[in-house]
């Protein structure tokens, strides 16, 4: 969170004085949901969905702050939580596929809304 504020704090300024820019900030659905034996996980999270839906309610018109989950993402991270599960899940090489299409297509509008990127 420490990461996120810091670059919110050394970008946002310069962004807001031209009046435009999107801000993606990366999320995880444990950010907006549960799971046991990863509290610390979902906790710092919920705070990168809080303070960037906050963010968006302060930025101008024209610029836009978006909470990202990036969906379930076969990582290593999820093999721990997952197991042999893990494998079920999109691969990131794919993910990167759609995820490129949905980051460029981002607009003002969607300025506060928590997102997913497509499955």
């Amino acid at each position: 969170i420490k990461g996120v504020a810091n670059v919110i704090r050394h970008f946002v300024p310069a962004m807001i004085a031209q009046q435009r820019g999107i801000i993606v900030n990366l999320s995880s659905g444990w950010g907006r949901s549960t799971s046991p034996n990863v509290a610390s996980y979902c906790a710092s999270k919920w705070a990168i969905e809080g303070m960037t839906r906050a963010l968006a309610q302060e930025l101008p018109p024209g610029m836009a702050a978006i909470p990202l989950s990036p969906g379930i993402v076969h990582t290593e991270m999820l093999e721990i939580c997952y197991g042999d599960d893990a494998a079920n899940f999109t691969a990131l090489k794919d993910w990167t596929v759609k995820a490129i299409p949905f980051l460029l297509g981002l607009k003002p509008e969607q300025n506060g809304q928590p997102l997913t990127v497509p499955g």
